[in-house]
This record gives C-alpha cells, sequence and structure tokens, in this order.
C-alpha cells in the first residue's frame, strides 16, 4: 500500500551533552520517509527546500522507493534552517535558530497520482497546511490519516487544529500536549476527551518511558527501550511515526491488534534513531537489525501469569 508523507525538510545543528552535528539534514518528513521505506517502497513524499538541499540526498531517498514528484525545489532559496541544544535529560531544549527559508512559501500541491494514497502521515505544520492537503484527497478513496501537531498549533491555532483533527483516523501527540488538548492530567481521561475529537486512535508519547495506544475502551502501552547510549533525540517523533505508519502500509491492517504491533516497530525505529546524530544510524540498518530489535522489546515485556 502507497504512503504520502508530508512534512519539512531541513538542514539542523545540534548539541547535546554527547556530541555535536553542524548543519546535518533532517525534517520530519525525511525521518518519516526513511523509516518507511524499511517496509514499503511506496511512498509519495510533499515538502519544499531550496536549491542548496543536497542531490545526493534526494537520491539516496529515490533509491529507498521515494517518489519525489511532490518535492518542490525552490530556486535561488535556501532550505528550513533549525539549531538546538538539548539539556542532559535529553528532553529539554533550547531552540539557538530558526530560519523558515523556503518553509514560509510552502504550498503544496498533491500531483494526481497521490491523492488516492491508501495511508496518509502529516507530519507537524500548520493546520492550515494540513488542512489544505486533507482537501486534496480523492474523497472516493478514502485514505487512513494520521497527524503529528504540538502545542504550538494549540496555542496559536486552536479552532483551524480541532478541524483538522476531527478529519484524521489517528493522532500522534506527546503526554504534555493531551492534557493541554484535552484539559485532563489522567492520560485515560485525556484519551477519551481527544476521542470525542474525531480520531478513532490515540497515540501519546512518552519519550525514552515509551507510548500509549487508546482505541475505544481499549489501551496498549509500549515501553522506551533502555540503550546503552543515546546521542540524540532529534527526530526520534518522527521516525516513531514513519515506522508505525510504514508497517501498517505494509500490512495493509488497521485494526487494534496490528496497531498494536505497529507501535512496536515504530519505537524499535525511534530507539535506531537516538543513537547517532541525525540520519546517520537509519542509513546503516537491514530486515534482520530491525526484527532483532523488536525481539528485545518483546523480551521486555514477557512474562507469565
Amino acid at each position: 500500500m502507497s504512503l504520502m508523507t508530508v512534512g519539512t525538510m531541513a538542514f539542523d545543528s545540534i548539541e547535546t551533552p554527547f556530541g555535536k552535528a553542524e548543519k546535518i539534514v533532517g525534517g520530519a518528513c525525511t525521518y518519516i520517509s526513511w523509516a518507511a521505506s524499511y517496509f514499503t517502497d511506496k511512498i509519495n513524499l510533499v515538502s519544499i527546500v531550496g536549491d542548496d538541499f543536497p542531490d545526493d540526498e534526494l537520491n539516496q531517498l529515490s533509491n529507498r522507493g521515494v517518489d519525489l514528484t511532490g518535492l518542490e525545489i525552490k530556486e535561488n532559496a535556501r532550505t528550513f534552517f533549525w539549531a538546538g541544544k538539548y539539556h542532559y535529560n535529553m528532553i529539554s531544549r533550547d531552540t539557538l535558530t530558526t530560519d523558515l527559508n523556503v518553509l514560509d512559501d510552502f504550498n503544496p500541491i498533491l500531483p494526481d497520482t497521490y491523492k488516492s494514497s491508501e495511508f496518509v502521515m502529516l507530519g507537524n505544520l500548520t493546520p492550515a497546511i494540513q488542512q489544505q492537503v486533507l482537501d486534496q484527497l480523492d474523497d472516493a478513496k478514502k485514505p487512513f490519516v494520521a497527524l503529528d501537531t504540538m502545542n504550538f498549533w494549540m496555542d496559536l491555532a486552536m479552532d483551524e487544529l480541532l478541524k483538522v483533527i476531527s478529519q484524521v483516523d489517528a493522532l500522534i501527540i506527546n503526554d504534555e500536549e493531551a492534557r493541554q488538548l484535552s484539559g485532563e492530567f489522567s492520560l485515560i481521561n485525556a484519551a477519551q476527551k481527544i476521542h470525542k475529537l474525531g480520531p478513532k486512535y490515540l497515540i501519546i508519547k512518552r519519550g525514552e518511558h515509551g507510548a500509549f495506544l487508546f482505541f475505544e475502551k481499549q489501551m496498549f502501552f509500549a515501553p522506551g527501550l533502555p540503550l546503552e547510549e543515546v546521542k540524540d533525540p532529534t527526530g526520534a517523533g518522527d521516525t516513531f511515526a514513519g515506522g508505525l505508519m510504514g508497517y501498517l502500509a505494509y500490512t495493509n491492517d488497521i485494526s487494534f491488534d496490528n496497531m498494536k504491533r505497529a507501535i512496536i516497530y515504530g519505537s524499535a525505529m525511534a530507539s535506531f534513531c537516538v543513537e547517532e546524530f541525525g540520519l546517520s544510524n537509519l542509513k546503516k540498518l537491514d530486515y534482520e537489525m530491525i526484527q532483532s530489535r523488536v525481539r528485545q522489546f518483546y523480551e521486555l515485556v514477557k512474562f507469565e501469569i
């Protein structure tokens, strides 16, 4: 099944307590596409870059089965750039620079071949842009749509965001965002309120502490995998989403039981991401490495009553 990914492609400069990386390739759409490419080779990418974005990076994506027809390359313009510094807990961070550059003019127009994609992952963007993408989808072939957002849009554009949320099948946010969106401290109560906004599935990320999946009155918890080394959490959430949606596209099964498996595969992909800076670890993987990591998740929670 085909998966359409929508989001940013960027340059990142990152500093953590464990090292630095200057102007490396990042962006939500890039991480999502790389992670998903290990499960499906039918990925339709929608993003925008300047003519400073490396051709080699685009070629690598293309070789992974990513269709770049929906990528706008703007001449004489610069790609979105973000610089940040993480605190020792690897959760808190200070944004040092945000240069929107071409992202300021992002006006996604879907190629006709993209409009019937069976799965859609809307990366973190303005709700207006997310709505623009939804409006272009083929109504006769309703896809499974997942949405990522953040508290910034809850503060700035809540009405627009609620309209978009009402049209998606799955919402992927962290615990702080779930509490803000629902007005509830208990994540169970928060999930009940958020389900009423529209999404059938709610996935609440908790960083190194794992992720919750809520569907109707059912709940599943995927633990975080303890790692010997964590260098860079940038892109981990997008990698999680890419692994999850890639697995769903591969299996073409959106049942609760399969969604639980997808959560584990997404968590496994995210665990690879944080072990190195940027995309470097995601580019080294193979099927057996991923399956081995998934088995580690299984062993972590297996027990007998």
